[in-house]
């Protein structure tokens, strides 16, 4: 028997708790549906002591004892600094089920039956991969974990229970985040927070906020116990009914935290009268109540965090294992203390924390060297993983700056080899900030500032933080008098202002471009004419000039043998030189490009070669393989670490077609998770520009014009590239017609011809001069006529390229003859031929209207109606299925009702995921038939359930069966 064991023994059951928890059956009600509707996640939140680890326990208790039960595993979140710890709680439940089924039985659970790709999280797993550092590993580290509990669940259902969120660093709200953003059949996570930590700027408040808008998130959020909840509660502790006078105390001062009346009242049945009424006292009044040495190893037990390993607390205090269990015991007696393994842990952090503040100034400091220098000695003291982190927080705490700054880079590249990005940079910062007060600080860690600027770059561009990261290259900047050097500095700032947005980016490329020398050829120039290339090419009339940049970098990375740039050289000189209606040329180039990314290429040419072949494909009008290209894209990006970079961006390109095709819900799915992960200033306004297009087009001008607003607070005409700002303008212009302000949409029209000259882009060129003359026709006038003249000498220098641009040739051309009074049938029709062709039904049924409404022949105009009264039905398009009905109701030409049925409030997603509920299709059946992701279908599910009001998909098939809807 340990001597931990030993602890337990003679532990009373009964140490101011009561037996029976009180107050709760509503809670753990709501626990069971949620157990019973995986895959779901709960956010349970309340204040300090309110119960939040109570009530989970009582019902994973319940839940345990049911035939069947769940598999139940837990890990909290450590606040062994400000920081926390990478990933702690998932380490702590994957060593749990290490316990349960062994190495093996967790590594029969992976691919390849190797559980390596979890090394991270348990050194049990082995060593982890040499290429820690990548977003590449960190990716596959969260797909390893996402894949065990898919595997686990399959077996049983499984319960995981994170908790003390409030802790948790970035790296465990990431994986987080990803695990209930994709979460597997049977798995219901729970997650536990302290409402009351959650200040203004707490960074678990936006996940908590986004995480509660997905349908198979529930929040729950415990409130203080009632009076008659408390009076339970006493009498669980007591053994019998308080007295009146008691229980109106002990609810009185408690409040009706149930931490509060377990302080307050004691097992004699009297209240702690001598302890002070604020929570801290009451903490350290029956701390106080303690043997003089027990306290005072509490307080050195309490410098080490809300967990200390037994070891490293014997070793601290200088007692031998024996003499620290004697002098423990009346803590785990009082329940001060809980044993954990091998380590102890206070009953609630808050007594944790009260005992740490109530060290004087000399004790602190003390009492930290100490917990430092024990680790100094003898790192095996704490789990593999730790120790890095621990020393910088006691050195730290100790106001040691010397060795502060030392373990703090130590626990900068420890954090880096585990993909903790954000805190890498935080170590990084701390460096930076102590550097100063460490007069030799560069021979100690043997680097200098400016190196430590220069990996402070790279963190913060890894974390996602561009703003940091431009800051730390305006300071590295400072301290650099060699211009290869700089140039490698202002091309990384380069970069990160071109995600933000920034209309100086171009600034820092040709400064970077000046600095790097011609002779001799080097990486540095290669990759700084590549990115300037990159970025010219998407500005109007910088096409030349992109190319020649691009053809010199390719020959420079050629002689350098950089396989990255090459491969983006290849991709921008396809872009600039070959015309868009040669696109088979074109995607022989971009495969090109990814057989020099096979040869070892980074995965941005990759992803920029999916990129461009998604943008190719829709540019010829071949939606369904835009799509298709789009989807491969995404997924190589969620893999290689880049989601909310390359992968939102490829998002805008598979919104594209998606849109185009009428799939208008599936942009929405789409587009919204992609915001969600908050991408750079760019793309978060093309993705802004397709969700206005969509609430324009079904009558929410609210929701367009807070689209509109988000381009204009990003896009300017001065910098921004035709790909964001043409479709930007196109929603204004929308926009400005819908309100019935026709003098501002002549204003954007006349901004149009005099600033953005479409002809510059035909790809987005003519969806701009259809809008402009759109809106032209619904303002006639001497003004308008002048600005329609010039829009045709746009027209005329415009080549047209395919199909989609023939067919927006089409459309401008019968819209500027409405707004000349030319208006007629027959250019109409042509223009919904081609849209028929290809097989876009919101501009075709746009071109049914008109015709119909131009022809004064009624049986001619009837099956137009009909047909675009049924396009606009199915895309919910509300204004102009209200235009057709009004030109129906002209023509006297009946369209008998909108032609889908009662739909009961149904979208039309949600009645496509109706009858593949009808056929009996699961969620992950569904999923894979509507390419979308299984908790989307489970939202679906949840939603049509609500609104047939029915309880199961039975009731609900048998429903849509009896109303016609399948």
């Amino acid at each position: 028997m340990s001597d931990l064991d030993g602890i337990l023994e003679d532990v009373p059951n009964q140490q101011g708790i009561s037996a029976v928890m009180v107050g709760r059956a509503t809670e753990l009600a709501f626990l069971e549906t949620a157990l019973r509707e995986t895959p779901a996640a709960l956010l349970v939140g309340g204040e300090a002591g309110v119960g939040k680890t109570r009530l989970i326990r009582e019902f994973l208790e319940a839940a345990r004892r049911r035939p069947g039960g769940p598999r139940v595993l837990i890990g909290g979140c450590l606040q062994i600094s400000s920081e926390g710890l990478p990933f702690a709680p998932f380490s702590a439940a994957l060593r749990q089920l290490v316990r349960e089924i062994g190495v093996d039985g967790v590594a029969a659970l992976l691919p390849g039956g190797s559980p390596g790709g979890l090394a991270r999280l348990l050194p049990e797993f082995g060593e982890p991969d040499t290429e820690a550092a990548t977003t590449e590993a960190r990716t596959r580290l969260f797909d390893h974990v996402l894949l065990l509990f898919e595997r686990l669940t399959e077996q049983t259902p499984a319960v995981l229970v994170i908790e003390d969120a409030h802790w948790a660093e970035r790296s465990t709200r990431d994986l987080l985040s990803y695990l209930i953003r994709n979460l597997p059949p049977g798995l219901l996570v729970i997650v536990t927070y302290r409402s009351d930590e959650l200040h203004r700027d707490h960074p678990l408040r936006p996940l908590l906020a986004e995480l509660g808008r997905a349908g198979w998130v529930r929040r729950l959020d415990l409130d203080r116990l009632p009076r008659r909840a408390v009076a339970e509660q006493a009498q669980g502790i007591l053994g019998r009914k308080p007295a009146p006078q008691l229980l109106d105390e002990v609810y009185e001062r408690s409040e009706g935290n149930p931490l509060f009346v377990e302080a307050l009242l004691g097992r004699d049945g009297e209240i702690n009268c001598e302890l002070p009424e604020s929570l801290r006292d009451l903490i350290l009044g029956s701390v106080q109540r303690l043997p003089e040495e027990t306290q005072e190893i509490l307080r050195v037990a309490s410098a080490g965090g809300d967990r200390v390993e037994h070891a490293l607390l014997a070793a601290v205090s200088g007692l031998d294992d024996t003499g620290l269990s004697r002098v423990l015991r009346p803590a785990v007696a009082a329940n001060v203390l809980v044993v954990d393994g091998e380590a102890y842990g206070f009953r609630h952090a808050l007594m944790r924390e009260a005992i740490h503040g109530d060290l004087l100034p000399g004790e602190h400091t003390r009492t930290h060297t100490r917990f430092a220098e024990a680790l100094e000695a003898d790192p095996s003291l704490v789990p593999p993983g730790r120790v890095a982190a621990e020393r910088a927080h006691h050195w730290y705490s100790a106001h040691d700056t010397t060795w502060a700054l030392v373990s703090a880079w130590q626990a900068a590249q420890v954090a880096k080899e585990a993909t903790a990005y954000t805190e890498w940079l935080r170590m990084i910062d701390r460096v930076l900030t102590l550097w100063d007060r460490v007069p030799d600080a560069a021979e100690r860690l043997g680097v200098g500032h400016t190196d430590v600027l220069e990996r402070a770059i790279e963190a913060a561009d890894l974390a996602g933080e561009t703003e940091r990261g431009v800051a730390f290259a305006r300071e590295a900047l400072k301290e650099i008098d060699d211009p290869l050097r700089a140039a490698a500095v202002l091309e990384q700032r380069g970069r990160l202002k071109i995600r933000q947005g920034h209309r100086t980016a171009l600034d820092d490329l040709r400064e970077a471009a000046r600095l790097v020398p011609v002779d001799p050829p080097s990486v540095t120039r290669a990759r700084v004419l590549s990115t300037l290339a990159q970025h010219l090419y998407l500005l109007p009339n910088r096409a030349e000039e992109a190319r020649e940049l691009a053809s010199e970098a390719l020959a420079v990375a050629r002689e350098t043998g950089d396989a990255t740039v090459e491969a983006h050289a290849l991709t921008t000189i396809a872009a600039c030189d070959i015309p868009e209606t040669e696109a088979e040329r074109h995607l022989a180039v971009l495969a090109e490009a990814a057989e020099v990314y096979r040869r070892g290429a980074d995965d941005s040419a990759m992803l920029r070669v999916a990129t461009n072949e998604s943008h190719v494909l829709e540019s010829i009008g071949e939606h369904e393989r835009a799509i298709e290209a789009a989807q491969r894209g995404i997924a190589l990006a969620r893999k290689h670490g880049q989601a909310r970079t390359s992968g939102a961006f490829l998002t805008i390109n598979l919104a594209e077609p998606l849109l185009n095709l009428g799939r208008w819900d599936e942009v929405l799915e789409v587009t919204e998770h992609a915001l969600e992960l908050s991408p750079p200033p760019l793309t978060r306004a093309s993705l802004h520009a397709a969700l206005g297009d969509i609430a324009l087009a079904r009558g929410d001008l609210a929701g367009a014009a807070r689209a509109a607003a988000a381009l204009d607070s990003v896009l300017a005409p001065t910098f921004s590239r035709t790909q964001e700002l043409f479709p930007s303008v196109c929603l204004r212009l929308g926009l400005t017609v819908a309100e019935g302000d026709l003098t501002a949409a002549l204003d954007v029209v006349e901004q149009v011809v005099e600033e953005l000259h479409p002809s510059v882009n035909a790809r987005y060129g003519w969806p701009l001069m259809a809008g402009a003359a759109h809106a032209c026709a619904e303002a006639p006038g001497e003004r308008s006529g002048k600005l329609l003249a010039r829009l045709r000498d746009e027209a005329n220098r415009t080549p047209v390229h395919g199909r989609p641009q023939r067919a927006r040739q089409l459309v401008f051309e019968a819209e500027a003859a409405r707004a000349e009074g030319r208006d007629g049938p027959e250019r109409w029709d042509a223009a919904a031929a081609a849209w028929d062709d290809l097989g876009e039904p919101y501009p075709l049924a746009y071109a049914l209207w008109r015709a119909a409404a131009t022809d004064g022949d009624r049986d001619r105009a009837a099956p137009r109606l009909r047909r675009a009264a049924e396009l606009a039905d199915r895309l919910g398009a509300r204004p102009l299925r209200e235009r057709i009905e009004a030109s129906a109701r002209r023509a006297r030409v009946p369209l008998g009702g909108q032609t889908g049925g009662p739909s009961l409030g149904l979208t039309p997603r949600e009645l496509e995921v109706l009858r593949l509920v009808a056929e009996g299709r699961s969620n992950r059946e569904i999923a894979g038939e509507l390419f979308i992701s299984a908790k989307t279908a489970s939202v679906h599910v949840s939603n049509i359930l609500a609104k047939l009001e029915v309880s199961s998909r039975g009731e609900a098939a048998a429903t849509a069966h009896r109303m016609g809807l399948v």
